[in-house]
């Protein structure tokens, strides 16, 4: 994998199809919060809590990729990551779901095109790095980023679709 061209493009559009549901998401608003938000199934999900949760793992999977590219190549690969039911991430959702759904949105925007730009800013030589993530053990910068950050948001795009549809807005 020589560069994230095609992972940059794909975030782009995932990104775009999250902003372009706003409309329909704060016409249906209020939303109720769900009762249950940590590792339970995501299904319960209502719009705060999703976009509370891709709002958090934006920022938090560059930051992890940044740690990589910055640690001693010399030292092996370097432990990153988390599992699901992390307290801070967990803590986070459960804050930030409060929000009003405008700033969740505007947080999203700004994080995902930050990330867009990143992504596109990476070296092959970077993109190979390693780390050392928990469950799925050695992992290239690349598949960090289609497994964590692409593959995941847009599974939360259908995520959102279904959500909102199922509401009837």
């Amino acid at each position: 994998m020589a560069s994230l061209d095609e992972q940059a493009r794909r975030l782009g559009q995932a990104a775009a199809a999250v902003l372009a549901i706003q409309p329909r998401v704060e016409a249906a608003a209020p939303w109720p919060l769900a009762e249950l938000y940590g590792t339970e199934a995501e299904a319960h999900w209502g719009p705060p809590e999703l976009l509370a949760h891709v709002d958090e793992m934006l920022p938090y999977w560059l930051g992890e990729v940044e740690r990589i590219l910055a640690s001693d190549p010399t030292a092996g690969p370097l432990p990153f990551g988390r599992i699901a039911d992390d307290p801070i991430r967990i803590g986070i959702i459960g804050r930030d779901r409060q929000l009003p759904l405008r700033v969740l949105f505007e947080r999203f925007g700004a994080a995902s095109a930050g990330l867009t730009a990143r992504m596109l800013e990476l070296t092959s030589h970077e993109v190979e790095r390693v780390g050392v993530h928990p469950v799925r053990g050695e992992l290239a910068v690349g598949s960090i980023f289609e497994r964590f950050v692409v593959g995941h948001l847009e599974d939360h795009v259908n995520q959102l679709g279904e959500i909102v549809a199922g509401a009837g807005a």
